[in-house]
Parts: structure tokens; C-alpha cells; sequence
């Protein structure tokens, strides 16, 4: 390397904490070649955010072994002493050999040449100088410990907790609690400004009570949360005025997980530990308000009889912008007190293709009745239809909703629990729907609950104000 091409790196060294990773990597890491990526970007953007106090509480969830830890508990420490070496930074991990090889490596970043060549202010003293524990000429240090372990005395400007939870221990509840309230009374209480000191969580997510889940129901934290498998688009932050767009289906890092190795991943783990430690979404292991096992399921679909109807419910997105939710439609083949769900329909539409999917799925399906929300796009699409030249499906049912989410599909739990709702053994649209019930209400969508819920309170209804539904044979129609 020139001296020029040297000195241009040096400078970038100093300024940008992405390149710095690069360096820690370099030095930390033997055997393998460091792949730069989007993602790595948008840690280093986030966690340098930290060091300038734009942000004080940050949580980073990503996939396993995709530098989360080098980034959180080797790099920003080195990157934090290097720009203020009066800093005392409290590092914290789940085991204490995993926070001591953390901390060797973060001391053999800050003794690198390069490193010492261009932060020359910082040093490590020979006064304190241990595995676990260095300190800085200036009286600032790192000292790492586990999770329970021993702070007194100790009080730091940044306490970085990085997997405060092993996977195996996910489904012990006195280990996961145990942790969040060591978190709870210790950490927070050795930050020596409360105000100005910053707390920043690096983990995989492993089970809806982790720390994670645990730190998020209290106002003023950041996430960064990145999933394996994008399942919604996505404006992801990597650098001032600087964005990466996932659009849903992208891969977090192709280059070093394939989709023949997350899939893979996911026959061997499971679908509930992927979806924590891979998609950052944890599943409670039966639901948190409906039970999966509450459901009867069936191998063929089901024939229809004399005196079945078929009714299908529509939950109905505003647009199909970047945030938006789906559209859904749940069909549902309705004999006496069953209802087999044999069809669900999920996509992304924008008003004129929702409007076609709602006559076009009717018409297929030779549906008694649909079910639309009388709300936004609803409300449009059941005007429009009514007054519209479609004499070939019936008429919409414009539905009011009463209560929030929550206590409208507890309200219909009963019937599920019941054995009145009927799945197929095996659908395209079978896992999507599981996940979404199971993750109910800390989810990323709810449009399937919704819809769910929906059809059970509109058949209540029609039991209670004896609303007759007739087949469209009856009314001339087919």
C-alpha cells in the first residue's frame, strides 16, 4: 500500500465506524474474509448514533453470526476509547467466557499497529490490565462480566449488553426472568449519569419475554431489527440521509446465508426457534390468546352439501404502500356450527385490483355472502358494488366493528376452542396463517386474526338477529 492510499485509509479509519469494523474484523477474525453488507452498515449507523447521544436506549436484533457481537462488544468499545479515552464502558453477556473473549479481543483490536497508529491518545495502562478488565492512561476502561455477575462498585457511561440470554435457556422462565430483573436493578443502576449514559442491547431474539421484549414495553427505546427474510418492505437506515429498501423475500446477507441454508435452518430448528432467532419474531409455543391446538383440521377439502354456505371475510388494507398492511380474504365452508377455512387470500393491492380480487374471489368461489369491513377502503369497495352492474355475486355485507382488536378475537376464542373452526392439514397459506395466530398481538400483521375474527362475530350475529343467508341457486342466480 502507497503511502497516499495509506494515509486516505487512515483518514476514513478515524471518520467512519463501517470501515473501522472492517479493521476490527480484520484483526479479530483469522480464517475467514470479511464480506461487506448493507446490514453491517446499518449497526455501525445506529450504534455510532450512541457515541454522539442522538440516542441513548438501543436494542439490535439480527440472525446469529452475523457480526452483531463484533460490532456491539468488540468495536464500539475500541471505537468509543479511541475518540474519548476517559470513557468507562461496562460490557455484559449471558456467560463470563463469552464477555472475556469479548474483551481479549477488544484489546487486541486497541494494541493493533494500525489502531495505535492513528489514535495515539489512547493506550492501555499497565496499572490495570487484565482479561476482563483495562483501563486506559486516561482513567478510562472496559470491564466485561456476565449477566449476574459481580458491578459493585463499578459505574460506567455505556453498558453494552450483548445476548444477555443462552438459547438453550429461552424456555426457562426463572433463567429469562431471573435475567430481565438482574437488568432491571443492577444495570440501570450503574450508569453514573442517568440522563446522559446510554444502555444498548445487542441480541438474537429467543422468546417473546426475553430482554428484548422485556426493554421494548418501555418508552424511549430505539430497534434496529433486522429479520433473515424480509417479510414486509422496508426503509432501513445505514448512514445520515442514507437508506437500504428491503422489499419483502430479500435476504438479509445472500452472499453468506443462501435460501437453501435458511431453509434448511428452518426444517432444523423449527418453525418457532426460526422465527425468533432468525425472522426476530418469537412465537409463543401455543399462543398467547389462541391456542393452536384449539384447531380441528381435516385432510380433503371439504364437498359442499345441501344447506352449506360459503362465506368469505374481508379484511381490507387502506393501500398498498411501503407500510401498509395486507388485504385479506378467509373463505370459509360453513356446515351447520363448523367452519372449514379452505382458502385465504393475502396480498398487497391498490384500490382497483382490491376491487377486483373482492368480485373475482366472490364470483369463484360461488359465495353466500361476503364479509367487508365498513371502514377506509371498505366502505368504498361495498359502495361501489352495490351500485355497480354485478348481478352475478351477491350483495356485500358492510360490517361495523365493536372494541379493539384484542377483545374482539378473545370474544370468539370460544368457538375455536370449541373445535368449530376447521384448517386443512396442509395449504400454501397454512404457515403464514399459524405464525400470524400464534403471534397475536405482538406480531408484525394482524390482517388474518382480523378477518378471523370478523366472520365468528358476523356469524353471532346472524344467529342472534336470524339473518337468513340464501345460496345464490335461490334467488335465481347460477
Amino acid at each position: 500500500m502507497s503511502g497516499l492510499d495509506r494515509t486516505r485509509l487512515d483518514m476514513t479509519i478515524k471518520a467512519d465506524f463501517a470501515t473501522f469494523i472492517h479493521m476490527v474484523f480484520q484483526t479479530v477474525v483469522a480464517g475467514r474474509d470479511f464480506l461487506p453488507n448493507w446490514h453491517i452498515n446499518a449497526m455501525a449507523y445506529q450504534l455510532a448514533r450512541c457515541l454522539s447521544a442522538e440516542i441513548k436506549r438501543l436494542v439490535i436484533n439480527l440472525p446469529p453470526r452475523n457480526l452483531k457481537s463484533l460490532c456491539a462488544s468488540v468495536a464500539l468499545p475500541a471505537w468509543i476509547l479511541a475518540h474519548d479515552p476517559t470513557k468507562r464502558i461496562i460490557c455484559l453477556s449471558y456467560s463470563a467466557d463469552l464477555a472475556a473473549q469479548h474483551s481479549r479481543e477488544c484489546k487486541a483490536v486497541m494494541e493493533s499497529p494500525w489502531y495505535r497508529r492513528n489514535f495515539p491518545e489512547t493506550r492501555i495502562s499497565r496499572e490495570k490490565n487484565t482479561e476482563t478488565f483495562f483501563q486506559t492512561r486516561r482513567r478510562g476502561f472496559r470491564f466485561a462480566t456476565s449477566i449476574e455477575g459481580t458491578l459493585t462498585g463499578i459505574g460506567g457511561d455505556f453498558i453494552i449488553v450483548d445476548d444477555p440470554l443462552n438459547s438453550g435457556d429461552a424456555y426457562s422462565e426463572a433463567k429469562r426472568s431471573r435475567a430481565n430483573d438482574w437488568f432491571d436493578s443492577v444495570a440501570y443502576s450503574r450508569l453514573d449519569d442517568k440522563r446522559a449514559g446510554s444502555i444498548i442491547v445487542a441480541a438474537q431474539r429467543l422468546h417473546m419475554d426475553d430482554l428484548t421484549g422485556h426493554v421494548m414495553q418501555t418508552p424511549g427505546w430505539s430497534q434496529l431489527s433486522l429479520p433473515a427474510i424480509a417479510d414486509i418492505e422496508e426503509k432501513i437506515p445505514i448512514g445520515p440521509d442514507k437508506v437500504h429498501v428491503r422489499q419483502p423475500g430479500d435476504l438479509l446477507h445472500e452472499e453468506r446465508e443462501p435460501k437453501s441454508v435458511l431453509d434448511r435452518l428452518r426444517v432444523e430448528l423449527g418453525s418457532h426457534r426460526f422465527s425468533a432467532q432468525y425472522q426476530q419474531c418469537p412465537i409463543p409455543e401455543s399462543g398467547e390468546i389462541i391456542k393452536w391446538e384449539w384447531f380441528q383440521f381435516y385432510h380433503e377439502y371439504p364437498t359442499k352439501k345441501c344447506g352449506d354456505k360459503v362465506i368469505q371475510s374481508w379484511d381490507t388494507a387502506l393501500r398498498a404502500g411501503t407500510y401498509n398492511d395486507y388485504s385479506v380474504c378467509l373463505t370459509f365452508l360453513v356446515r351447520g356450527s363448523d367452519y372449514y377455512l379452505f382458502h385465504v387470500y393475502r396480498h398487497k393491492l391498490n384500490y382497483p385490483a382490491l376491487k377486483n380480487a373482492i368480485i373475482g374471489l366472490a364470483d369463484q368461489a360461488r359465495a353466500s355472502a361476503y364479509i367487508i369491513e365498513d371502514k377506509g377502503s371498505g366502505t368504498s369497495v361495498i359502495d361501489d358494488i352495490r351500485h355497480g352492474p354485478y348481478a352475478n355475486i351477491a350483495r356485500p355485507f358492510a360490517y361495523t366493528p365493536v372494541g379493539d382488536k384484542m377483545s374482539r378475537i378473545m370474544a370468539q376464542s370460544a368457538k375455536i376452542e370449541e373445535g368449530r373452526v376447521h384448517l386443512p392439514r396442509n395449504a400454501p397459506w397454512l404457515r403464514a396463517f399459524h405464525d400470524e395466530v400464534l403471534q397475536f398481538p405482538h406480531g408484525r400483521h394482524d390482517d388474518q386474526v382480523d378477518a378471523l375474527a370478523q366472520f365468528l362475530d358476523w356469524i353471532d350475529q346472524r344467529e342472534r338477529n336470524r339473518v337468513r343467508v340464501y345460496p345464490l341457486s335461490a334467488i335465481g342466480i347460477g
